[in-house]
């Protein structure tokens, strides 16, 4: 089964039946190694959903890590948006934390469940390949990931490490945005409202509301072209030119500044248009039609594939950083579409640029318990005063339960 590697979810689930738009499917009744839990679980996208069972069953790692594992793995039995028409995958690997993983957070993750069985280091690094490709419905253009370590053949130069924030999603401190070479001059905490994550999951890098107008602006600003559609900067519209031409040098290269491992320090990493300006397959005879890999967000800024394609990224979760390094994959036409560069001082941005914690599901059941153990105190209070003997007692239902969203996959098609 070809599985989608989602660093914005944390669940391993997989096609447990026939579905109109999967080509295979996984037949637990065929398999004699796995055992069912009976138990329901349900993941919500911001588009697609999927509805499924748990259960265990042995895998085995064919190169690298000898030895078969046991793992959990949901069946999805029905789906809506999920399984998109003309895709080559028939699942998903989330290897986010277990903070996000349903139905709750004491399912053990398929890495997690590999570093304990294996006795691999807790780390895992990914390169995506794909940039100046063409779009397609059903492509995939190939990559690597690699379980327990760093690869040196997969990346150029210096790896560059910014601390996850929170581990949840892979949270990280964006300090600054640049649009050819001008900084975008917003309060830091814009970037990371309410959450600045990197997610392989999602395939556009997607901005809060006001830091997308800020960039969409400073774009057009300096491109080149004078009018230019609105539908090209919120999706609805592609922009095409002749086959002859290479739009790319009409923009601007775009720079997401980071907080380094030593917090008065930042570096940058950048994209050419190469990976923002992204060819569409097959529209015209004589023209080239292009896709902008750009897109607002309510809830986060997603450092998505049309970034990462730039990058070997690292996530060392034994050192609770994410890694960066220029990716040798990453040319078009024989030159980079990437860069980073280091360090920069921090002095003019604030110490700390995410605004709160975000409440997800472990905040809240310690919230939960911390609230019950204080209604316990003053009902014991009560009932010494009173000399009553009644008791308070709470049972947990469904809807106790916050079901965080799990990723943010959007414009999935590749």
């Amino acid at each position: 089964l070809n599985i989608l590697v989602d660093t914005g979810s944390s669940n391993f689930a997989v096609a447990g039946v026939p579905d109109p738009d999967v080509t295979s499917y996984f037949n637990t009744e065929l398999s004699s190694t796995y055992k069912s839990q009976g138990i329901d679980v349900t993941v919500k996208y911001s588009q697609g959903s999927w509805t499924g069972v748990l259960g265990t069953d042995v895998i085995t790692i064919p190169k690298g890590i000898d030895g078969s594992y046991t793992i959990n793995i949901a069946t999805i039995l029905e789906s809506e948006n999920f399984f998109l028409p003309g895709v080559k995958w028939h699942g998903i690997l989330g290897l986010a934390y277990n903070a996000l993983a349903k139905p709750s957070s004491s399912v053990e993750t398929f890495f997690d469940s590999l570093v304990r069985q294996a006795k691999i280091p807790n780390i895992f690094s990914l390169q995506m390949c794909g940039a100046g490709l063409p779009v397609s419905g059903s492509g995939t253009n190939g990559g690597s990931l690699v379980l327990g370590g760093i690869e040196p053949s997969l990346y150029k130069g210096d790896i560059w490490y910014t601390p996850v924030k929170e581990e949840w999603y892979y949270q990280v401190e964006i300090l600054k945005l640049e649009v050819g070479g001008q900084n975008l001059e917003l309060d830091c905490r814009e970037y990371n409202a309410d959450k600045a994550i990197v997610d392989s999951g999602t395939t556009l890098l997607r901005l809060p509301q006001k830091v997308f107008s800020a960039v969409v602006q400073a774009i057009a600003r300096t491109s080149l072209i004078q009018e230019f559609s609105s539908g090209f900067w919120t999706g609805s519209q592609l922009a095409c030119w002749d086959k002859t031409e290479r739009p790319w040098s009409l923009f601007p290269k775009l720079s997401i500044y980071l907080r380094d491992e030593n917090s008065s320090r930042s570096f940058r990493i950048s994209i050419l248009p190469q990976l923002y300006i992204q060819p569409i397959l097959g529209i015209g005879e004589n023209l080239q039609c292009y896709r902008f890999g750009i897109s607002s967000s309510t809830n986060a800024l997603v450092i998505g594939a049309t970034v990462m394609e730039g990058f070997y990224v690292i996530f060392d979760r034994a050192q609770r950083r994410v890694g960066f390094a220029v990716s040798p994959c990453a040319e078009v036409d024989g030159s980079p579409v990437s860069e980073i560069e280091g360090p920069f001082t921090t002095a003019d941005v604030a110490s700390n640029c995410v605004s709160s914690v975000s409440f997800h599901e472990p905040v809240l059941w310690i919230a939960s318990y911390a609230l019950m153990s204080l209604c316990g105190i003053i009902l014991l209070v009560l009932i010494i005063l009173l000399l009553i003997p009644p008791r308070c007692q709470h049972r947990y239902t469904d809807n106790d339960v916050v079901n965080d969203e799990s990723s943010l996959v959007r414009h999935r098609w590749k």
